[in-house]
């Protein structure tokens, strides 16, 4: 009986392993068929990026790119549609002229509510 058991649990581990394998992930795909212009380096250190401000040109992709410096942080251009976190450093958008906010989308500790910066798109 715990033979029978056992070779359940693994059956059903390896399952799931394969599953996870085989799973397509629509942003790597998106990220790898769009061609930047030019980088955005987003610099995180604790409880705030490197620029108070950032700009890029609209209309124009730009890879958007996160540099951990110190301690653990994600990065989330809210009405933008771009997320970085959980070991995915980088993405690629066109965004239309406009301020958006940027903030650390990962709980890092006592100043997190207040990291927050300003992209501005012109």
């Amino acid at each position: 009986m715990r033979k029978k058991i056992a070779a359940a649990l693994v059956a059903l581990a390896l399952t799931g392993a394969l599953a996870a394998c085989g799973g397509k992930n629509d942003d790597a795909a998106e990220q790898e068929t769009a061609v930047a212009s030019q980088d955005l380096i987003i610099r995180a250190t604790n409880w705030k990026f490197d620029q108070a401000e950032y700009k890029v040109p609209k209309d124009t992709p730009i890879r958007y790119m996160l540099e951990n410096e110190q301690g653990a942080h994600g990065v989330e251009i809210e009405k933008a549609g771009v997320k970085l976190s959980n070991g995915k450093k980088s993405k690629v958008a066109t965004l239309a002229a406009g301020t958006y906010t940027i903030k650390c989308s990962v709980v890092c500790g006592q100043g997190h509510l207040s990291m927050k910066a300003t992209l501005i798109v012109e």
